[in-house]
């Protein structure tokens, strides 16, 4: 019987992708603090890098970020979509990768869902079926 081919959904990000993500959000993180982007927008805001994706070939990233408090999310994500060739030459200079990621930023909506079901747990029916247990 022939072995079966893991994929990469198979066995989750690589060490070097999940390596690889991590100093990029660590040096995005750095970016927004320093504050030294040329957009207005963005250089008052106080946004939270969560987490960066790197896809298999290194080539795309995926950065999710959060503004503090949520607050005016759509319009500094808009603004870091256009500032994304900006922060991709910034990490090209500073992470020593043969070639920089195309950068493109999400919204993170982790906390959200987490809220979510936290507010489903505390409701009273569902609390009292875990009680039973």
């Amino acid at each position: 019987m022939p072995r079966r081919r893991s994929t990469e959904k198979d066995r989750g990000h690589s060490q070097r992708q999940l390596r690889v993500g991590e100093e990029i959000r660590h040096l995005l993180a750095d970016l927004l603090e320093r504050g030294n982007m040329g957009d207005p927008e963005l250089r008052a805001a106080s946004i939270t890098v969560t987490s960066v994706d790197v896809s298999p070939d290194l080539r795309n990233a995926t950065a999710f970020v959060i503004p503090l408090g949520g607050k005016d999310s759509e319009r500094l994500l808009t603004a870091l979509r256009r500032a994304a060739p900006w922060f991709r030459a910034r990490v090209s200079e500073k992470a020593g990768l043969r070639s920089a990621p195309e950068i493109r930023f999400r919204l993170d909506t982790t906390f959200d869902e987490a809220d979510k079901i936290g507010a489903l747990l505390r409701r009273p029916d569902v609390a009292r079926d875990i009680e039973d247990e």
